[in-house]
């Protein structure tokens, strides 16, 4: 079966298209600046083979109709088409930002999916109305076959109360579901999947500590294949330094700032989410751009670096005393996997309680996934790739298949 998959956010649509015989990738792409004077498609075919080719059209694009529609032209028929119609495609996949308490699954997608899902928008304002977007326009031009819900936050629902609880009044708790949801949910558990195959043990028997590091960063405890515990909270702004969102912090902020700079919650929010992290510190959230201003002795770019890797290691040590006996820590996403500095310094010091980096092994760069701890090390140290649309692929799948 061929499966769709689709991202679509507020001017924005990813999409992959995948062979599930072999998990292979026929094409790939983005939509982006939908709606503004000029949009782009970058479409790619064969995107992880030797021959892969790259096709980019620039055109107004008025809305995600117009963009699905351009991408799906390409995908089905002419040269360049994967496919000869669109009846090959046997199912589409859905990325969902939130789906509170009510999904703790993927889903296939009726009316009343659709119903849960808006009624979740008040805790993903800016995401959920995308990507309802993009399911109401997929179902329109796929109407023939199943689509599939896959949610962020659905993998830490098996967090316990004591660790998705908040020390407020339980009111808020009551009325408007106020806890600790957690993201890249779909990232997690296909690491963490992932990570137990390669330390030879079964996902309900492995424990570990996976660090998904990128422009937005989370880090996750999986006790025998299950979430116990999440850095991102209500919101994705809560937890790890991330690249441009602060991160935790004293939340008496809000008040600070009303009082004595006359910032609104709006201007807070923006602040602590857009204008912080990273970016807050040095004014850069690229990390390359930091390493390479810690080359020429930029001491703030230092001091943003030191920041970031020490709450990762206060995290992770954090999540260690959570589980008890972690079989290995893995770092995945853009930083996690290709940034050995951040690695490294994300776990000095932390040789008292088994883990051991082998500078050597650290330092390499490969595309597959790779350990990094000594033989010594009690705790093995894995980067393994994520692959959050193959997860939403093999959830669609199995979904369908039921």
């Amino acid at each position: 079966m061929k499966t769709l998959v689709i991202n679509s956010g507020s001017s924005s649509i990813k999409y992959q298209l995948f062979n599930m015989e072999d998990e292979s990738v026929l094409c790939s792409g983005v939509v982006e600046r939908i709606g503004e004077e000029e949009g782009v498609l970058t479409h790619k075919i064969n995107p992880d083979s030797d021959n892969a080719e790259k096709v980019v059209v620039k055109e107004y694009i008025a809305d995600h109709t117009a963009g699905m529609s351009l991408f799906i032209d390409l995908i089905c028929g002419g040269e360049k088409g994967v496919c000869k119609d669109k009846s090959e495609i046997g199912a589409v996949g859905h990325r969902v930002v939130h789906g509170g308490e009510e999904f703790h699954q993927p889903i296939l997608i009726n009316d009343a999916v659709i119903k849960g899902i808006e009624k979740m928008v008040p805790l993903a304002p800016l995401h959920n109305p995308a990507n309802l977007d993009g399911i109401t326009v997929a179902r329109e031009l796929f109407a023939d076959v199943p689509h599939v819900a896959v949610f962020d936050t659905a993998y830490h629902q098996s967090i316990p109360e004591h660790a998705y609880m908040y020390a407020l009044p339980y009111s808020l708790y009551e009325e408007m579901r106020v806890r600790r949801y957690g993201f890249h949910g779909t990232s997690h558990r296909f690491v963490a999947k992932e990570t137990a195959a390669l330390i030879g043990k079964k996902p309900e028997e492995a424990n570990i500590i996976t660090v998904h590091l990128g422009n937005g960063c989370s880090m996750t405890a999986t006790k025998n294949g299950k979430a116990v515990d999440t850095s991102m909270g209500l919101t994705p702004l809560e937890g790890l330094v991330m690249g441009t969102r602060s991160g935790d912090l004293d939340p008496a902020l809000h008040a600070f700032l009303g009082r004595n700079k006359g910032m609104g919650l709006e201007e807070v929010d923006t602040l602590l989410n857009k204008e912080s992290g990273l970016k807050g510190m040095c004014g850069m959230n690229d990390m390359r751009d930091i390493h390479a201003a810690v080359e020429k002795g930029d001491k703030r770019a230092e001091m943003a670096l030191a920041v970031q890797t020490y709450r990762n290691k206060k995290y992770i040590g954090s999540y260690m005393a959570v589980l008890g006996r972690v079989d290995a820590i893995v770092f995945t996403a853009g930083i996690g996997e290709n940034d050995a500095i951040v690695r490294q310094k994300s776990l000095e010091g932390l040789e008292p309680l088994g883990v051991e980096i082998d500078e050597k092994a650290n330092d390499a760069r490969a595309s597959e996934p790779m350990k990094i701890s000594t033989d010594a090390s009690r705790v093995q140290v894995w980067v393994v790739p994520t692959n959050e649309e193959l997860a939403i692929a093999r959830d669609t799948l199995a979904v369908v298949g039921e």
